[in-house]
Parts: C-alpha cells; sequence; structure tokens
C-alpha cells in the first residue's frame, strides 16, 4: 500500500508539472515609442491660412498701443476716400472732425454799458464818423460793440489808438484762430488688420497722409 501511495503521488506531481507546461503564454500589448514622439498635425482650413499669415506681419503689441489715426485732410472727401479703402481692406474705420489752433486773430471791441440803450447810443455815435461797428448779441460782452478782428496785433493796436484820439477806450481780446481737419480713427480691434505694408501703400497713393497712433480711450475730437 505504501508503494501505491507514492506512486499516486508521483503521477499528481507530473500532471501538475505538465499542465504548467501547457498554459497559454500571455502577450502584453506594448505601445510602439515613435507613438510618442511622433507630432500631432493640425488640419488648417484654406480661409484661415491667409488671415494667419496677415497676423503674423503684425507686431503682437499693435491692437495694446491703441488706436490708429490717419489724415490730417483739410477737406472731407480725401477722408471718405480713405474710409472706403479701408472698408475694402477689411478694416472698420470712421471719420472724425478736429478743430486746431492755427494761430491768433485780435479782436478790438468796446466793453458793454450800463444799458442796451446806452451801447445803442454809441453805437450811432461811431457810425456817424464813419466808424465800422457792430453791436455784439451774444457771450460775455453782449451789448458791447465790435470793431473789427485782426489777424496782426499791430493792426488791431493801430485802430485802438485812433479811437483813443476820439475818446473812445477800446480794448484788444486774442482768439484763437481754429482750423477744422479731418482724420480716420482706425480701433484697436482693427488695427491688427492693417499691416506695415498697407499702410506704405496708402501713403504711396495719399502723399499728404499722416499716421498717429494713441490710446483710444479718451481722445478728443479737438486738439
Amino acid at each position: 500500500m505504501r508503494w501505491l501511495f507514492l506512486l499516486l503521488v508521483l503521477l499528481n506531481v507530473f500532471f501538475w508539472i505538465q499542465h504548467q507546461y501547457q498554459s497559454p503564454v500571455r502577450v502584453k500589448e506594448i505601445t510602439p515609442l515613435d507613438s510618442y514622439n511622433r507630432p500631432q498635425q493640425n488640419i488648417t482650413l484654406l480661409s484661415e491660412s491667409s488671415a494667419k499669415e496677415r497676423r503674423s506681419s503684425v507686431s503682437p503689441l499693435a491692437a495694446e498701443n491703441g488706436c490708429l489715426f490717419l489724415g490730417g485732410f483739410d477737406d472731407r472727401l480725401p477722408a471718405e476716400a480713405l474710409e472706403q479703402r479701408l472698408l475694402s481692406l477689411d478694416v472698420q474705420s470712421e471719420i472724425q472732425e478736429v478743430d486746431t489752433a492755427s494761430g491768433v486773430d485780435y479782436w478790438v471791441y468796446l466793453p458793454p454799458l450800463a444799458s442796451r440803450q446806452a451801447s445803442l447810443r454809441q453805437l450811432r455815435e461811431l457810425q456817424s464818423r464813419n466808424i465800422d461797428s457792430y453791436i455784439i448779441t451774444v457771450g460775455d460782452l453782449a451789448n458791447g460793440i465790435s470793431l473789427g478782428i485782426f489777424s496782426r496785433k499791430d493792426s488791431a493796436e493801430g485802430v485802438v489808438a485812433r479811437l483813443r484820439e476820439v475818446d473812445y477806450a477800446a480794448l484788444v481780446r486774442e482768439l484763437p484762430r481754429m482750423h477744422r481737419k479731418y482724420r480716420v480713427r482706425v480701433g484697436a480691434a482693427s488695427r491688427g488688420q492693417l499691416d506695415d505694408a498697407m499702410l506704405q501703400g496708402l501713403k504711396n497713393d495719399m502723399p499728404e497722409l499722416q499716421h498717429r497712433q494713441m490710446p483710444c480711450a479718451g481722445v478728443a475730437t479737438s486738439e
């Protein structure tokens, strides 16, 4: 019996070892190494590529530096033509009117008297002496008398001196001489659409074109 028991044990061991060697081998899948190093490819539409190329030629800080002001025209027509030209380039803009000081005029006048009737009597006296004069109807000199506006200071002082000879104490007030100009404002949102090449092309077609970049917020309509 002892030998039979040992024989059974040996047979069990033999069958166990045989089963281990015949078990299927599991294959572990390994991701190829080149898939980690392979660059990702992005699909770009043809319609987007042209816009990207245009934006790449513009400084990335262009939109942050404020608005671009083009012009300095004495007439509105060139400003309108420039606005239409920018619109054809897909650049949004708007026309602005700017009043700039271009010199000083000199206003000779007599101050208002105590009443309008008194000023009218004084006006009739001056006109009877063939002195050009007009009643002032508005402003802080209302009911005063205007004796003319002169571009030269010595001309105004000459009139004051002649009136002093006939007992009229005339005064002189300086008036800024304003000149209206027209310019086109390109906002920060559209500034990136106008690169240096486009700007140079506009200047070639409009030699009088001036450009200046200023902050968009708080820009006054007169200078």
